[in-house]
């Protein structure tokens, strides 16, 4: 069960909810988004019916939910969600009105390529800056991120931009200081299932960005999402990067499907990362072109200076036509199927 307050409900409102449920045994989630503010209910269903929620200050409606997965569940936000990640003054938006183009490299390796890889995005038209400060790695021998000292690389590239960050986190106990230097916080495939990590980002107060496990169904995703949101957390947009199949040809499998299922049953935004998904940079523009075609919220791609020297992911990093191709892409196709560029609609 879920509790919906209204938009101008208080905090002794939200309070007083939480204590009735308390009252006859319940659990309550308090779950904050940018508009409203919902309450997941745990318990006896039926000692909460008793209870006459609907007739309390600040409560707006009381849904039964049917899915596992209640928070992040359509049944009781039929309206889809708009995100909004950066700091007060720049904030972009990334929702069903819009298309959100994020891009810069996979890791940071120098203030120097982050700085020309962040001038490429955003001269291609993105507006949000990806880039990889801790990188969890298949071999323990590969580069593995520089840390802290890369997020202070990011933080100054924002500072230089304008474009808010969006930065990977893979260790709970880190979450406090990416959350101090980025805008959004991303779990990545590998530590999707990593409930410890996904409540800590759902207690850190930025938005979080969900990349699907490689191996996860889409119900498994959005039970992932649900552990964010239950920890306060309604922020959430989910990263479709491909999944695990027998097919050799590409790093992954790009299930462009995910896209309107998930949007049919969960309020939260999808965006698509051709990149990971591909693993090749000439499928880049063809799978972004196809993301928007398919009703993606966004994209978010790899770009890099000098691919060839690149110490993470350089085959799919965009270079020169490569990267004007995405542009025009980027550019031309949202509006034909009724997107407006996030950078129209950007916050002050």
């Amino acid at each position: 069960m879920v509790v919906v307050m209204a938009p101008d409900a208080t905090d002794e409102d939200v309070a007083a909810v939480v204590a009735k449920v308390e009252s006859v045994g319940g659990e309550a989630f308090v779950s904050k988004g940018v508009v409203r503010t919902i309450i997941g209910l745990v318990g006896d269903i039926d000692s909460f019916h008793h209870l006459n929620l609907r007739t309390l200050r600040g409560v707006a409606d009381v849904h039964r939910i049917s899915d596992p997965f209640k928070l992040v569940s359509r049944q009781h936000h039929p309206e889809r969600t708009t995100v909004w990640v950066g700091p007060a003054g720049h904030q972009v938006p990334i929702g069903p009105d819009t298309f959100t183009f994020a891009a810069g490299p996979c890791a940071v390796e120098s203030a120097e390529q982050t700085m020309e890889a962040a001038a490429m995005a955003k001269s291609a038209g993105a507006t949000l800056l990806r880039g990889g400060a801790f990188k969890p790695r298949t071999s323990p021998y590969a580069f593995q991120g520089l840390g802290v000292a890369a997020l202070e690389i990011l933080a100054d590239v924002r500072e230089a931009t304008g474009m808010p960050v969006v930065t990977e986190v893979v260790d709970a106990r880190d979450v406090p200081v990416v959350a101090d230097h980025a805008d959004m916080l991303q779990i990545g495939t590998r530590n999707m299932s990593n409930f410890s990590l996904l409540q800590a980002v759902g207690r850190a107060g930025k938005p979080v960005l969900l990349k699907r496990g490689m191996t996860s169904t889409v119900e498994e995703w959005l039970m992932a999402a649900e552990y964010i949101a239950q920890r306060g957390n309604l922020d959430i947009v989910l990263c479709e990067r491909g999944i695990r199949t027998f097919e050799p040809s590409t790093r992954n499998t790009l299930d462009l499907s995910a896209v309107p299922v998930v949007q049919a049953s969960s309020h939260l935004p999808v965006i698509v990362d051709p990149s990971h998904a591909a693993g090749r940079k000439d499928l880049v523009v063809p799978l972004s072109r196809a993301a928007i075609a398919v009703g993606a919220d966004g994209i978010i791609v790899d770009v890099h200076p000098d691919p060839e020297k690149a110490l993470c992911d350089g085959p799919q990093a965009l270079l020169g036509q490569e990267l004007r191709d995405l542009a025009t892409a980027v550019r031309r196709l949202p509006p034909a199927v009724g997107r407006v560029d996030a950078a129209e609609l950007v916050r002050a």
